[in-house]
């Protein structure tokens, strides 16, 4: 036999081991998470208030943790964010939005809020209570149906500002009408803390999201 008639050459590759396609899926997953981490974070730091040039109807302001019975100095900051809007004249009703913060409390969160408003001069009849959110999507979801229910069209959310980029997807979802936010800085916060946290609840919320429009979760 000749050169010229020799058989097919057959190359055979070397297959990787299980473990090695393992530690590759794994190392591809950790990149994604740190890629995916690294985005939010981005997102959440160039949150910002919108310019608010003309009034709106109603500021939701969306509760946080009390201490005993009063709001926590972190909930004070949405507060009193929320009163220098209202004293701005950018919105004439406030819709403060939290539930029972733990079982023994005197207050809601909402009562919470309510309470230390009417202390800085604001009359009880500018504030609209929602005592039953227990969470961000519940907090938008039960004040647009008291929107809805008292004839309200546009808002601003008042939050702090590492939380404002949840609280507008939230309501872009919820479908607000061109949702505003009014966004403060934490003095009193952890943000070592607060800030992690935050990229945890918004990677749950677009899962959470996800299952809403599959409609394999009850809003």
């Amino acid at each position: 036999m000749n050169r010229y008639e020799q058989g097919p050459i057959v190359v055979t590759r070397k297959r990787r081991s299980p473990v090695k396609r393992v530690l590759t899926a794994i190392a591809v997953l950790v990149i994604a998470g740190l890629l995916w981490c690294g985005y939010v974070w981005w997102k959440m730091d160039h949150a910002a208030s919108s310019a608010l040039n003309e009034p709106r109807d109603v500021g939701i302001v969306l509760g946080a943790s009390m201490w005993g019975d009063a709001p926590s100095p972190g909930l004070k900051e949405r507060l009193d964010e929320a009163l220098i809007l209202y004293k701005d004249k950018k919105f004439g009703v406030m819709i403060v939005s939290g539930g029972l913060d733990k079982p023994g409390n005197k207050y809601t969160e909402a009562e919470g809020m309510r309470n230390y408003l009417v202390q800085q001069g604001v009359p009880e009849s500018a504030i609209i209570l929602e005592n039953k959110a227990r969470s961000t999507y519940e907090n938008l979801l039960f004040s647009k149906q008291i929107m809805k229910d008292r004839g309200f069209k546009s808002a601003v959310i008042v939050t702090h500002q590492y939380h404002g980029m949840r609280s507008k997807d939230i309501a872009d979802f919820l479908n607000y009408d061109d949702p505003k936010l009014g966004l403060t800085e934490s003095k009193t916060l952890q943000m070592k803390y607060h800030k992690p946290r935050e990229v945890l609840a918004y990677t749950k919320w677009k899962l959470d999201e996800f299952l809403l429009w599959l409609g394999w979760k009850k809003a």
